[in-house]
């Protein structure tokens, strides 16, 4: 199993309303490709502005391969637009993060 671990970075007061949008346009679409998250979060302490999402694939391949099919969705595309032309996110850091073999999950 691998966790793609997305943390975004909003600009300060901006942050309410990319939650809005994103719960209302796209994490419909992420479910549809991705399937449920591992969990999505906001920072309380420490780096503020965050929203961190956790997605859980089998492999880099199964991650590779439900990407693919979000990114040509056309749902997705508009979502993106929608997305960038509101302004809301300042940075993105994705990182791959892999289980240890005594790892719970």
């Amino acid at each position: 199993m691998i966790v793609d671990l997305r943390t975004y970075t909003m600009i300060p007061g901006r942050l309410n309303a990319w939650l809005k949008l994103y719960e209302t346009d796209g994490y419909p679409i992420h479910v549809r490709h991705l399937g449920e998250p591992l969990g999505i979060f906001t920072t309380d302490v420490g780096a503020l502005n965050q929203v961190v999402l956790m997605w859980r694939y089998e492999s880099q391949s199964d991650r590779e391969k439900r990407r693919a099919a979000l990114e040509v969705d056309p749902d997705w595309v508009s979502y993106r637009k929608k997305s960038a032309e509101a302004g809301n996110v300042q940075h993105q850091e994705n990182k791959i993060i892999k289980s240890t073999s005594f790892s719970p999950k």
